[in-house]
């Protein structure tokens, strides 16, 4: 086959998206590239294999008999080629710090984090805390920085495809009330009870899109507004200043910054829980990578971090997700 030797790796790419989509528009995206460079693509490779790969029609994309022969050793090509990748990227990762964005100084990221120091005093771990994983998943991609925690179903489906994740814990969704408000009596505060009230989701701030996305689900049908969209808060003393100057409610997490003068109580009827989990590039490889999994699975037994009660909710994107049971096996990043 002429010109296999020197194959560009690009042009694989592109045949094993437009292959797995049979669709150019969504496989351009899936590659973060304009449809007619990923048809210019095609076409190069077709010419440079000497075979047809595709057939195409106003309505479809179909792959030809020389396509699908040539589909798998193509993905094992590119394999290959990402495992190579990896391994020159952790070539030298023990003398780099790994950059953790642990989200809040309350947060289930920053409990994993302080027990991976301890397991692992070897290892130098840069902590960053910002305020979502919408935010972080950009520099995950770009690599300017390496994990991030947070509800990995709320991403665009293309940033997930290159990234992985690893769920750590189910927390219980829980209201931030005034320490006055009829439902601070309460040990548990129904979903129903929040009928006809608006709640702050993080609206208009665009780092925690994934949770207000959660909010707006969970919402759903239920009578209860998130709240409207409100600038980006930065740091913890002026998320505390505005929520007792504006009075608000708000869709908490049972891990979650102290508010002097309002009380945190769980959600109930249903349970809804939201999935965290530990995201990272696909090619990252690093031995703080591996003290923060071993850190996380350490914490999860002891306090059932990824029980799911009978009957709680979860958003449908999450479901397929996250299995129902030992989810915390479902990406195993390496070392």
């Amino acid at each position: 086959m002429p010109g296999l030797q020197d194959t560009d790796p690009r042009l694989l790419r592109a045949f094993v998206a437009v292959a797995t989509e049979l669709h150019f528009t969504r496989a351009a995206a899936r590659l973060f590239v304009a449809q007619q460079a990923l048809s210019r693509d095609i076409r190069r490779l077709e010419d440079r294999w000497g075979v047809r790969l595709f057939v195409r029609s106003t309505r479809q994309v179909t792959l030809t008999a020389e396509g699908e022969r040539l589909l798998e050793p193509a993905r094992r090509a590119i394999a290959a080629q990402e495992e190579l990748a990896a391994a020159v990227a952790g070539a030298g990762a023990a003398d780099r710090p790994l950059v953790v964005d642990v989200g809040a100084p309350a947060s289930t990221a920053r409990r994993i984090l302080t027990a991976a120091r301890e397991a692992a005093p070897g290892v130098e771990f840069v902590a960053r805390f910002h305020s979502g994983l919408a935010g972080a998943a950009a520099e995950l991609v770009t690599g300017e920085l390496d994990v991030s925690f947070g509800r990995f179903a709320g991403l665009d489906p293309q940033v997930r495809a290159v990234l992985a994740h690893r769920p750590v814990r189910y927390e219980r969704v829980a209201v931030l009330l005034p320490a006055g408000d009829p439902l601070a009596a309460l040990a548990e505060v129904p979903l129903a009870r929040l009928a006809g009230r608006e709640l702050y989701a993080g609206a208009g701030n665009p780092e925690t899109t994934e949770w207000t996305d959660f909010a707006r689900r969970l919402f759903a049908g239920r009578s209860i507004a998130v709240a409207p969209p409100f600038p980006r808060i930065d740091g913890e003393e002026e998320f505390v200043r505005l929520v007792l100057a504006r009075g608000w409610t708000v869709l908490a997490s049972e891990e979650f910054t102290e508010v002097p003068g309002m009380v945190l109580r769980p959600l109930t009827d249903p349970v809804p829980l939201s999935p965290v989990s530990m995201v990272w590039p696909r090619t990252l490889r690093h031995p703080g990578l591996t003290a923060l999994t071993a850190a996380a699975t350490t914490l999860a037994t002891p306090g059932d971090w990824l029980h799911r009660p009978p009957g709680a909710w979860l958003p449908e994107p999450d479901r397929g997700l996250l299995p129902p049971a030992d989810a915390g096996r479902e990406a195993d990043p390496g070392g």
